[in-house]
């Protein structure tokens, strides 16, 4: 146990340092070395987890996406606990991928830089297309629990509007990177509630929990 704890303290530290030069200094600056420098570790250490620049960010992709689905899932347990509408706590999940703060707009660069580089590689592709069907099919869920707790109307096509919903919230995110300063908080929150006010038009009929 304690060789694979050790294993994945160090890729995670591989991966933080790969987000830490994407976010500083754009994907061009990872390297084998740099990473390594960065890490505070040599190359050699570097290269037995990962041989190649693709792999690096694969795992920090990977990691990112792995502390979205995590703040998701605490976001989704407390909104359960407190009787949070669906459409309400869609929102809050929704709003994990929009650079809002310092957090959110280093992820971003990350899933920015590894769209750039999944151009040009099959492999990163295909995990890139696996990753957006696993955001769609968790707004698809909500959306079909809305309509059976009577937030959205029935004969709604559950798979097109999550499709809908979530390349609103990438555009989002996108000008929100873009343009930060004509994009507050405020107006890009009241955006997303209207688009899912869009969906979820009705009234939960199931009681809340006190």
């Amino acid at each position: 146990m304690p060789r694979v704890a050790d294993h994945d303290a160090r890729q995670g530290q591989i991966s933080d340092a790969v987000q830490r030069l994407i976010v500083r200094d754009g994907l061009s600056a990872v390297t084998v070395a740099r990473t390594a420098a960065e890490a505070g570790m040599s190359v050699g250490l570097v290269q037995h987890y990962f041989t190649a620049k693709d792999e690096m960010l694969l795992a920090t992709f990977t990691r990112v996406n792995e502390r979205f689905t995590a703040r998701v899932d605490a976001s989704v347990d407390r909104g359960e606990a407190e009787g949070r509408t669906i459409a309400d706590m869609l929102r809050q999940a929704l709003a994990e991928l929009i650079p809002l703060d310092a957090d959110r707009r280093a992820e971003f660069l990350v899933r920015l830089a590894f769209s750039g580089q999944a151009a040009h590689s099959t492999r990163l592709a295909a995990v890139q297309r696996e990753t957006l069907a696993g955001v769609r099919a968790r707004v698809t869920r909500a959306i079909d629990n809305g309509t059976e707790c009577g937030e959205v109307d029935k004969g709604v096509d559950a798979g097109q509007q999550a499709l809908r919903v979530v390349a609103f919230t990438e555009g989002l995110a996108l000008h929100t990177h873009i343009d930060p300063d004509g994009t507050s908080e405020a107006a890009v929150l009241a955006a997303l509630d209207d688009q899912l006010g869009r969906v979820f038009t009705g009234t939960c009929r199931q009681p809340r929990r006190s």
